[in-house]
């Protein structure tokens, strides 16, 4: 969609479930040329959404809210098909995009506004009042992942129109379909021509807005490899990286483990471990390690069920393709070779990996250190809680990290030294709200989503001084 035009290319390519490699749909192939088409779109549009009133801005926002609502079944359908999500898993993504377009649209009415400036706080300013207010920018240019196509693309896109601003959206070519009917649905909400763009095209095409002076914001989602190479081409104004991450549990020895061990099995193990929040690091107090695992094993073994997505019991589905997956399954081999024991899973089942567990990994492999994408978690016992906060900080990542403890002290002391953008107490990382402020440190990140935050990244303040006297 550029403009308000479904426009057709040269080629089309054909989207494929990752479970049984079905054809889903085809889609048109676009290129650099479209995506430049785009922008110029949006950088028309601009000219009006830069002065839409709150009120407006807001009931888009709402009415688009209400129409995912409304197509709930239809949205999780195409997200179980392109993406291979479970079914369950994809009905609580579009529960999530509701959410994330409501608070979108409550944000809007409070964007205008703004404070009054002290301006005779200093003699040079008396006689003068000041105010200071945010103000969009313009073009946003946002580049989403297959692992949630409709949330993910809905953090893009809401907090844009509720900004006043427009967006040029590349998304995944594993997974245009969510965006392309989001896109649609928010075109029928009222969102004005070239207000939002989707241009579905390779990924060799995704930098070619990057040096474009119309293009004020670029908003990348993906791996930590892949943005801060496009960063460093980025010639736009401002950018925000949501980036990977090998998220770590603590469990110390004071924590209700028959709690624990349902959020971390979910949190390490659904969805594939697609997510760069999934949970990848459990780090154990050595008086409960044993206990721990052996609750951790049954729940596993007992209540994850893997395989076709579209079957309401399975949380664990396939991985995106088969790179993905071979790749995960080297990594465990690795991590075995290194001294490392797999405690369950570590098979592929045609193109699922069974929720896979190991303990005794060398902090060297890629298993601890990297983020592996799949359905696989690493165990490590420690003695002292300050070792614990240690090894979690040992990381190049620093996105998110749960710590299960009934101290507040102690959870204090995590919140303080731990290096990630959030900390979660008695929950896993993988856990996350549409209004709270999302991103990471080191290299898991730069700028922060959440709707208010991400607004936040798509405006600039503006000072009036006024002299009266």
């Amino acid at each position: 969609m550029i403009g308000a035009e479904w426009c057709a290319a040269p080629t089309v390519f054909d989207v494929r479930s990752p479970y049984d490699d079905a054809f889903v749909a085809s889609v048109p192939l676009g290129d650099a040329a479209m995506l430049d088409r785009a922008v110029g779109a949006a950088h028309v549009a601009y000219r009006e959404t830069r002065r839409l009133p709150a009120h407006a801005r807001s009931a888009v926002l709402t009415r688009a809210a209400g129409m995912i609502d409304q197509r709930r079944e239809l949205l999780a359908a195409i997200i179980v098909a392109e993406a291979g999500k479970p079914l369950v898993l994809a009905e609580a993504e579009v529960q999530r995009a509701v959410d994330t377009f409501t608070v979108a649209a409550e944000e809007a009415r409070r964007m205008p506004s703004g404070e009054v400036l002290a301006v005779d706080a200093y003699a040079a300013g008396e006689g003068h009042v000041g105010l200071v207010r945010r103000f969009p920018v313009g073009v946003v240019y946002g580049v989403t992942p297959y692992n949630f196509p409709l949330n993910l693309v809905a953090h893009k896109i809401a907090p844009a129109l509720a900004s006043g601003n427009t967006i040029v959206i590349k998304p995944s070519p594993r997974t245009p379909l969510s965006a392309l009917a989001l896109a649609a649905i928010v075109r029928e909400a009222g969102a004005l021509p070239g207000q939002v763009n989707v241009v579905t095209c390779p990924t060799e095409a995704v930098a070619s807005p990057l040096g474009d002076a119309r293009v004020q914001v670029f908003s990348f989602t993906g791996s930590a490899a892949v943005g801060w190479t496009l960063r460093a081409r980025a010639t736009v104004r401002k950018v925000v990286l949501e980036l990977g991450g090998n998220a770590a549990v603590i469990v110390h020895d004071d924590a209700d483990l028959d709690a624990a061990v349902p959020l971390i099995a979910n949190g390490a193990f659904a969805n594939a471990g697609q997510s760069c929040i999934s949970v990848q690091r459990l780090l154990v107090h050595s008086a409960v390690y044993e206990a721990f695992r052996a609750k951790l094993l049954a729940f596993v073994q007992t209540r994850l069920r893997t395989g076709d997505p579209s079957r309401r019991e399975v949380l664990v589905g396939p991985m995106i393709d088969g790179a993905a997956l071979q790749r995960a399954l080297a990594w465990v081999r690795a991590a075995e070779q290194a001294g490392g024991r797999v405690l369950c899973g570590g098979v592929a089942e045609g193109r699922c990996l069974p929720p896979t567990l190991l303990e005794n990994v060398p902090a060297a492999q890629p298993l601890w250190a990297e983020e592996v994408f799949a359905p696989v978690a690493v165990l490590q016992r420690y003695e002292r809680f300050e070792e614990a906060l240690a090894v979690v900080n040992a990381s190049r990542y620093g996105l998110q990290a749960g710590v299960f403890t009934r101290d507040s002290a102690r959870s204090y002391r995590a919140f303080r030294d731990l290096d990630v953008g959030a900390v979660l107490i008695n929950q896993v990382p993988s856990f996350r709200v549409e209004h709270m402020p999302y991103g990471g440190v080191k290299d898991s990140g730069l700028g922060r989503e959440g709707v208010r935050y991400a607004m936040d990244e798509m405006t600039e303040p503006r000072a009036l001084l006024m002299k009266l006297e």
